[in-house]
């Protein structure tokens, strides 16, 4: 499944993500949380997160300083599930690190989904669409 879309959702008092009835399917066999590359949490399904991993050390060196930095990154990524009403509970270091706050954009990213304080996505979708349109030649 490919992952299309943005949502404007909250975080509930516990820290709960309300999945987008959309995307449900897909994470029925799980879910994997970890720290985006940008100030994001990742939403990924199991199997999507493993083959990403598994293509990126493929070419690194088991020694390599750099295999043991992608290691660690993303050796804090949380395995859970959809609880019974579709919600998954983030835990604090993973908003700490992705600078979430309780309001947030749920952005589908085609291989996973992304997870962004609002205000920081705002900011972010603007950067996207005038870098977008520059490299496209786009002229206002």
């Amino acid at each position: 499944m490919a992952f299309r879309g943005q949502y404007e959702q909250s975080l509930d008092a516990k820290n709960r993500l309300n999945i987008p009835a959309r995307f449900r399917p897909a994470f029925a066999s799980g879910v994997v949380l970890a720290k985006g590359l940008d100030p994001c949490l990742q939403v990924w399904t199991p199997e999507a997160f493993e083959s990403f991993t598994a293509r990126y050390v493929a070419d690194l060196d088991l020694v390599a300083n750099r295999r043991r930095e992608f290691n660690r990154y993303f050796g804090k990524a949380l395995d859970t599930v959809l609880d019974n009403a579709n919600r998954v509970t983030v835990p604090a270091h993973l908003l700490r690190e992705s600078s979430i706050e309780k309001e947030v954009v749920v952005v589908g990213a085609l291989e996973y989904v992304e997870v962004w304080d609002r205000d920081a996505w705002f900011a972010e979708e603007e950067r996207l669409s005038a870098g977008i349109a520059k490299s496209l030649g786009a002229t206002g």
